[in-house]
């Protein structure tokens, strides 16, 4: 009797499900979307005008302006125009979670502060924003 049921323990495989591959799939994913992150936040091309700032301080923002070249007008890298701009931010800050937003402005150097004046007047009446940033590239020593 003793060996009967040993012999059925036995036979009764428990089933296990492995996560490896469930991690190793997340954690993958999770690289790729950190690689191309910045590769798809820097997608405009703009010629920052030279100054002392800290490198890298628009991007981790959550409200980019863009002003390229030619004098299109971007948000958080979506095309929009100016007279829609300040709507467009209104929008972003009531999703946002914090009171007061920081606004950066990407502008190229070859544009003239006509173009920057309208977006950051666009901007300031705009409510729940602290402060408007310009975006310098940092000076080279």
């Amino acid at each position: 009797m003793l060996k009967l049921r040993r012999a059925r323990r036995r036979s009764h495989t428990i089933p296990d499900l492995s996560l490896t591959p469930l991690i190793d799939t997340a954690l993958t994913l999770l690289i790729i979307f950190m690689v191309t992150t910045p590769i798809i936040q820097n997608s405009i091309k703009v010629n920052l005008p030279q100054g002392q700032s800290k490198e890298g301080a628009a991007e981790q923002q959550e409200i980019v302006v863009t002003i390229d070249s030619h004098g299109s007008i971007f948000l958080n890298n979506k095309s929009v125009v100016l007279e829609k701009l300040g709507n467009e931010i209104k929008t972003l800050t009531n999703r946002s979670l914090k009171k007061k937003n920081s606004v950066w402005v990407r502008i190229d150097e070859g544009k003239s502060c006509g173009i920057l004046m309208g977006v950051i007047d666009r901007i300031k009446v705009v409510g729940g924003i602290e402060d408007v940033k310009v975006a310098l590239a940092p000076t080279r020593v």
